[in-house]
């Protein structure tokens, strides 16, 4: 058996920085997307996802990417990266990842290895996954009771991703790696895959237990980010500048310096309903998750109401509006559940909006939002100037030549205090 031959099913913010890394450390890699445009475009060294640095791009080619499930039947080494998203009501939504096990199941062995990366409620990568691919192939998942003999089995792992789209710094090298499987013998085998691309791995007891982990990450940051968004809404009502409270509480030791904003993207935004999900499934009803997610969620109606009464005692016409950052977070194109484009389009509805981000190619945008003029270069002046985001490009713009693109008595709203202030006139 050849172990050099790995799978990566799902090729997006976390499968392909994986595809990159074995590929680096000469494991013969077959990447595997439904999404046959992005396989065209990785064929010539195209990122979408603008996360793999220009130097390691060459690296691409070294990769077989496919579309066909034929290639992947070479493969004794499987890592199912797909996104786990929630639909409207917030319930999980399993689709992608319960289409990615079916794939999956018609092309393991006996002594494969399937290790899940996506984020799921605890429970599912044995009680869903790995149940659909012992019934699916007739093999047993390894356990600690089964016979050392046994070659009927194979091996089920889990090690949660930790991608933050746009960090250069915390990379899939440099973070700790949560490493488990379902016995023994497989532990060893999901640790001994990713100290080939990762400095630091840390060994779960269980896979459950990774699974919760990588759960309350982003459960534990939504509602910290809840409290200080609340904390934002109290002090405004006492005309106290929030960010001057932080400066002053950050001073202490042990204060958690977290801030106020809008919170979207594929991760905090989705994670916590992952949880209360399991939670109610087992007779638990969360209550502070809920209650943190409830003001998360809310944000983007807050920031248009308090924007709408500002522009009403400054101007007595419809006035054009620019909104800067358009992406869940700064410096990054990820568009995924993202509160900046939703507060942008419940803005649209009352006022000229015009929508710039140079982090994103425009007809990307377009496909989503037909009502917004979305821009590519900022041509004209505005009534009302919004920064959404503190993207690099933004910064190296500097202040005072976005202020430029102000009309005479124009306002600019900075939500994410990128230059000094929430509202400056």
């Amino acid at each position: 058996m050849n172990k050099k031959n790995i799978a990566i099913i799902g090729l997006g913010y976390v499968g392909l920085p994986l595809a990159i890394s074995f590929v680096k450390k000469n494991f013969n890699v077959f990447g595997y997307d439904i999404d046959k445009s992005k396989i065209k475009e990785l064929k010539n060294c195209h990122d979408r996802t603008n996360e793999i640095e220009k130097k390691s791009l060459k690296n691409l080619r070294k990769i077989n990417f496919v579309s066909r499930i034929n290639y992947l039947k070479k493969c004794n080494i499987f890592i199912i990266t797909v996104p786990t998203p929630v639909d409207k009501n917030n319930i999980p939504d399993l689709r992608s990842l319960i289409d990615a096990t079916n794939l999956v199941s018609r092309c393991i062995k006996p002594l494969d290895l399937v290790v899940y990366e996506s984020t799921v409620y605890p429970g599912t990568t044995t009680e869903i996954c790995g149940n659909i691919l012992e019934k699916k192939t007739n093999l047993k998942i390894s356990n600690n009771t089964l016979s050392k003999k046994e070659k009927n089995l194979f091996y089920l792992g889990y090690s949660p991703e930790r991608i933050n789209p746009g960090d250069r710094v915390h990379n899939l090298q440099n973070v700790c790696k949560l490493v488990s499987a379902s016995s023994e013998a497989g532990v060893k085998l999901v640790k001994d895959l990713y100290k080939k691309i990762c400095k630091n791995i840390h060994i779960c007891s269980s896979i459950e237990i990774a699974e919760s982990a990588k759960i309350i990450e982003n459960t534990q940051r939504d509602l910290n980010i809840a409290l200080i968004n609340e904390l934002q809404m109290i002090f405004e009502k006492m005309n106290i500048n929030i960010y001057d409270v932080l400066d002053a509480a950050k001073t202490k030791w042990n204060f958690l310096n977290f801030q106020p904003g809008l919170v979207g993207g594929h991760c905090i935004g989705v994670d916590p309903y992952y949880l209360t999900y399991k939670a109610k499934k087992i007779g638990h009803k969360p209550k502070l998750i809920l209650a943190g997610r409830y003001i998360n969620d809310e944000m983007p109606n807050y920031f248009k109401k308090k924007i709408l009464n500002l522009i009403k005692k400054k101007f007595n016409k419809k006035v054009n509006l620019l909104f800067m950052g358009l992406t869940f977070k700064e410096n990054c194109n990820d568009l995924r559940n993202s509160k900046n484009l939703e507060l942008c389009s419940l803005l649209s509805k009352d006022f000229l909006v015009d929508a710039y981000d140079p982090n994103m190619r425009m007809n990307n945008f377009k496909k989503i939002e037909k009502k917004i003029n979305f821009i590519n270069k900022i041509k004209k002046k505005y009534d009302v100037i919004i920064i959404a985001l503190p993207h690099n490009n933004f910064i190296k713009m500097g202040f005072n030549n976005i202020k430029k693109l102000l009309k005479k008595n124009g306002i600019i709203f900075d939500l994410k205090n990128t230059f000094g202030k929430f509202f400056i006139s």
